[in-house]
């Protein structure tokens, strides 16, 4: 039989050595060492803004911008909300203002005539003679009218009108007006011609109101306000209506009450 010689399982020195290499012998590890994470200058790695970012950042500083802002704009109107209460506070207890107080004097009716036309209209023709007393009761304030308009009411219908010039009231002061008010063939539709012929039925005389349009500056000391419109509202007179020739009548104005109200004019609309 022919032996067979078979190979070492050791190398020999030789290829061992060989084999051993600097890179074999100190193989790469994971992860990597810290140092690889840092570059030249040894500075951590930072990645770079993106524009969302950027944005949020901006957002959030005018947010806090426009809050600050808002802050202080309501502190200071609270401020002057303040300052305006005490002002008035203290204008309220040093001239106690009072509003002016107006009444009805007197009322003579010279004429009322409803005379109804060939084209079936009806015309109305009235005169009256109207006296009003205005008072100031205040003890440190003026007050100076403008012109004032002045209407005559019956049952919502106007019958009468005037204008009587400005003119001041003084403080404990009392103004008496005089005006003439008056129509001339007014022509009436139906509903008031049938309005004004039932009331002129009534036992007591025909239900009249007086309306007074005008505006008021106040004065205190050296203090003056702007224009404010009022009107005062003059109800529960009542006046029989004289016949073609009698002489005028006097209507009873011993109920009649008087109230001033504020005319607020906002744009277009008045309050």
């Amino acid at each position: 039989m022919t032996d067979r010689v078979y190979p070492s399982s050791k190398p020999n020195g030789k290829t061992a050595t060989a084999a051993t290499t600097p890179a074999a012998a100190n193989p790469p590890k994971f992860p990597a060492a810290k140092s690889q994470l840092y570059n030249t200058n040894r500075h951590p790695y930072r990645p770079t803004p993106t524009a969302a970012h950027r944005h949020d950042r901006r957002r959030g500083g005018r947010r806090s911008c426009l809050c600050c802002c808002c802050f202080w704009s309501i502190l200071f109107l609270l401020v002057l909300l303040l300052l305006a209460a005490i002002a008035a506070a203290a204008a309220y207890a040093l001239y106690r203002p009072q509003r002016p107080a107006f009444s009805v004097s007197s009322l003579r009716i010279s004429q009322f005539n409803l005379t109804s036309a060939a084209d079936d209209s009806t015309r109305l023709t009235t005169k009256f003679n109207l006296t009003i007393s205005s008072k100031n009761p205040n003890k440190k304030i003026i007050f100076y009218y403008g012109p004032i308009t002045i209407t005559s009411l019956a049952n919502q219908v106007q019958i009468a009108n005037g204008s009587f010039p400005s003119f001041t009231s003084d403080p404990n002061n009392i103004t008496i007006v005089h005006c003439p008010l008056g129509s001339s063939s007014q022509v009436l539709d139906a509903d008031s011609v049938t309005s004004l012929r039932s009331d002129l039925r009534r036992k007591t005389g025909l239900p009249l109101e007086i309306l007074l349009d005008t505006s008021v500056v106040v004065k205190m000391d050296r203090i003056k306000s702007e224009k404010v419109g009022i009107r005062v509202k003059c109800q529960g007179i009542h006046g029989s209506v004289p016949q073609r020739k009698s002489p005028p009548t006097v209507a009873s104005t011993s109920k009649a009450k008087c109230k001033v109200d504020l005319r607020i004019k906002i744009w277009k609309w008045t309050f």
